[in-house]
């Protein structure tokens, strides 16, 4: 059993989450290290098993009276996903009340692939801004990293090694990570507030990076506070979320192609709501249409009619392919359903001489009569009230920019 714990009122706590079944000792040598570094800790097993009493300051009983349930009932439990579920929500909710109570400033975790799953659930639950640490001895596998990260500012720190035991190579990554947590949480850190100025939100890409900069900047010289997102499938994930969670109150919506990477399953695939946050939230939005005629598959979804296509390649790992007209409806479909769904202002502001930096007459997916499509299904569609103005310019040209900056301004 652990001695009780003696907190320092002038020091910092951060949550350590863990599972002592399975992991006790090596734990212990975390918690201790934390701190040897000056801040307070508070120790949460998630354990789903083990007969012994726990010696965490938050046991596994509290946190499953937390999620409704009984430690015994996980216990004895056969359906491993729905303890797990149910684990997870317990540990949410108290890091929740924890966070509220100003009890937690920071949040340090420890696990293989389960523990890692837990840990990073509860860690995405607490606000942008927190100091978040996850050690895990999967962080490198193939599709489990973006899972465990999500649209969270989480830190996954890989320990090569498992975590089992206390060999000199666990200690030495335990800690660098402990430190790396210390630091985090006990330096001079800029606020997560978005100070002064209106906040806005700005989705790029790299084949808009021009535009977007000018924007920025002029948004920036009339007081606005701009923060971009690439609209890589994460990114914009990540907006969607901080839009919910109040941080904007504007945005700029240069590269909403995730809509239809959504539609077809593709590489910047954005998810079910992607253009929707900022609509329910009543937020003032402009929106255009960077990369919104090409999508990304990957190769494992590569169709054979794919290699008939016009396409345009990016660089070794990505080739951007470009939409058939049946696909432009059903794309501009999507987007009215979604638009017509806001409650604030919207301007729709489409460039005619391409959307992109790879829209452009020598690149073989430039079709400005095609992207015609796009635009009058969604004429047609959007409700009254909500135009769309057409800029005779390319995405990148300074003419573009600076209608999406005065169509900004009138709105925001």
């Amino acid at each position: 059993m652990r001695e009780p714990c003696h907190r320092n009122p002038m020091q910092k706590t951060v949550l350590v989450i863990s599972t002592l079944d399975t992991k006790g000792l090596e734990t212990e040598y975390l918690v201790v290290k934390l701190k040897e570094l000056g801040l307070n800790t508070l120790l949460m097993d998630i354990s789903m098993r083990g007969d012994a009493p726990s010696s965490a300051d938050i046991p596994p009983e509290r946190v499953a009276a937390a999620a409704g349930s009984s430690f015994e009932e996980i216990r004895n439990s056969r359906n491993r996903s729905q303890i797990t579920n149910m684990m997870m929500a317990g540990a949410s909710s108290i890091a929740a009340g924890l966070l509220s109570d100003n009890k937690l400033e920071g949040v340090i975790a420890i696990g293989g692939s389960t523990g890692t799953l837990m840990a990073t659930e509860v860690m995405r639950s607490l606000p942008f801004g927190i100091p978040k640490v996850m050690i895990s001895s999967t962080a490198a596998l193939p599709g489990l990293a973006t899972r465990y990260i999500g649209t969270g500012d989480i830190a996954l720190f890989h320990s090569v090694i498992e975590i089992s035991g206390a060999s000199n190579l666990l200690k030495n990554v335990m800690d660098r990570a402990a430190q790396a947590l210390a630091g985090m949480v006990l330096g001079k850190i800029t606020s997560a507030k978005t100070g002064e100025g209106k906040a806005i939100a700005l989705t790029m890409l790299g084949p808009c990076e021009k535009c977007a900069s000018a924007v920025r900047a002029g948004l920036e010289n009339k007081g606005f506070q701009v923060i971009g997102f690439s609209a890589a499938g994460i990114g914009d994930r990540a907006m969607e979320d901080m839009i919910a969670n109040g941080f904007f109150q504007g945005v700029v919506d240069l590269a909403p192609g995730g809509v239809g990477e959504h539609l077809y399953g593709f590489m910047r695939d954005a998810g079910p709501h992607r253009l929707e946050t900022a609509g329910r939230a009543g937020l003032p939005q402009i929106i255009s249409t960077c990369s919104v005629n090409h999508m990304t598959p990957a190769k494992s979804k590569y169709k054979p009619e794919y290699h008939e296509r016009r396409k345009y390649d990016l660089d070794k790992f990505r080739t951007w392919i470009r939409l058939s007209c049946a696909e432009l409806k059903e794309v501009a479909g999507a987007f009215a359903d979604k638009i017509n769904q806001a409650t604030g202002p919207v301007s729709v502001v489409i460039p005619q001489n391409g959307w992109s930096s790879v829209d452009s007459p020598n690149n073989p997916t430039y079709d400005p009569q095609e992207d015609q499509v796009f635009v009058e299904t969604l004429r047609r569609q959007l409700k009254p009230g909500i135009s769309i103005a057409e800029i005779p310019a390319n995405m990148e040209d300074e003419a573009f920019a600076q209608a999406i900056i005065a169509a900004a301004l009138e709105i925001f």
